[in-house]
């Protein structure tokens, strides 16, 4: 119903532009063949499709009112060749907001994508987004909310954003969130010399009735989580992203989550420059805030080069120390300017603890390849 409102009003708007206006459709179209060999279904087919309106109305000193709305529309095919088959098929809104905008501050309404931090693979901050970083797409699921951001002249800025109607789980959460009451937060972030700092905060109510028989089903369950990120850039660029999340309500060792991520990366002048990005994430779950054990060890290393103008080659390694579990991740893409060409291949562990916006959690499990072409217009 919110997205139908949105695209009505885009129309309207379409019909009634002056000059200055701009009116811009674009979208992209992906088609993908994957084969992994864990899956009892091996063989999946996929086609999406995102088309994308923009509207922008240029105000009086230097400011502007924008709008977009995109729509995600999926569907998907599996088969053994054998017996079984499965088929799915979607369409829902993927970006549905209107911004109204100026030289040093923006404030936008709607179905919207908000992400911050300074990680990269492993991200303690992925509050409001579900970014894969070996996703070529990097597709996520936005927030229905309101978010202002107002900009500083020394490139300081301050956010405020206030949810609502967002009841699935984000980032590293698995408890759902009540979509009947509100969620609020604010973040800081200003430069430092040859740095960037920002302090994060988020309160939101949680619902665990559906996870009946792990926990007391209770609606209500107070959450707030608290955030610092830092980046900084010598020679090399060195950043650490950390957060702490407690809950109200004693829900034995899920009570307080401790996430802190530590990463760096560096170009080398080997040929066409060789890219070099190393994480390594420390995760704990606990019943008391101040408690640190049973911590689990994730490190992440990315390299990527460019062979060519139109070829890039990048590998991924994940390592799971505490459960001894690798992650291999491979793409190689080639660039035809409107069309771009993916061929991925992955050997993952049978169960992964990676947070992931897949179609399943264990599409990627085990040996496999995936084919995919991309279109955007």
């Amino acid at each position: 119903m919110r997205s139908k409102i949105i695209f009505i009003l885009l129309l309207s708007l379409f019909l009634q532009a002056k000059a200055q206006d701009t009116l811009k459709l674009k979208g992209q179209f992906s088609n993908w063949l994957l084969y992994s060999s864990n899956n009892e279904l091996p063989y999946w087919f996929g086609s999406r499709y995102i088309p994308q309106l923009n509207y922008t109305n240029i105000l009086k000193n230097e400011q502007q009112i924008d709008f977009e709305a995109s729509i995600n529309t999926f569907g998907t095919f599996a088969t053994n060749f054998n017996d079984s088959t499965y088929s799915n098929a979607q369409l829902k809104p993927y970006r549905v907001w209107a911004r109204y905008s100026g030289k040093q501050f923006e404030l936008r309404a709607g179905l919207q994508k908000i992400n911050f931090g300074s990680a990269t693979m492993l991200r303690p901050l992925m509050w409001f987004d579900q970014v894969d970083a070996r996703d070529p797409l990097k597709l996520t699921d936005g927030v229905w909310g309101i978010l202002g951001r107002y900009y500083f002249m020394n490139n300081s800025n301050i956010w405020l954003w206030a949810l609502y109607k967002n009841k699935a789980p984000r980032g590293w959460e698995f408890i759902e969130h009540n979509k009947k009451l509100p969620e609020f937060g604010t973040r800081v972030q200003f430069p430092l010399k040859n740095s960037e700092i920002g302090f994060s905060y988020h309160h939101n109510l949680l619902d665990s009735r559906s996870l009946n028989g792990l926990f007391i089903p209770l609606e209500k369950i107070p959450e707030n989580k608290f955030g610092f990120d830092l980046k900084i850039d010598w020679f090399i660029g060195i950043w650490l992203e950390t957060t702490l999340s407690s809950k109200s309500e004693n829900l034995g060792i899920y009570t307080h989550q401790k996430l802190l991520t530590i990463g760096s990366d560096y170009t080398f002048k080997i040929g066409n420059g060789l890219n070099f990005v190393l994480e390594h994430l420390l995760a704990n779950n606990t019943e008391k805030a101040y408690q640190l054990k049973n911590i689990l060890n994730l490190s992440a290393i990315s390299a990527s080069y460019p062979i060519s103008l139109f070829d890039n080659l990048g590998v991924m390694f994940y390592y799971d120390w505490n459960n001894n579990a690798l992650y291999n991740f491979m793409n190689w893409q080639r660039q035809f300017n409107k069309l771009s060409l993916h061929v991925l291949a992955f050997w993952n562990p049978k169960d992964s603890i990676m947070p992931t916006q897949t179609i399943g959690n264990n599409l990627f499990s085990g040996k496999g390849i995936q084919l995919m072409l991309l279109l955007n217009h």
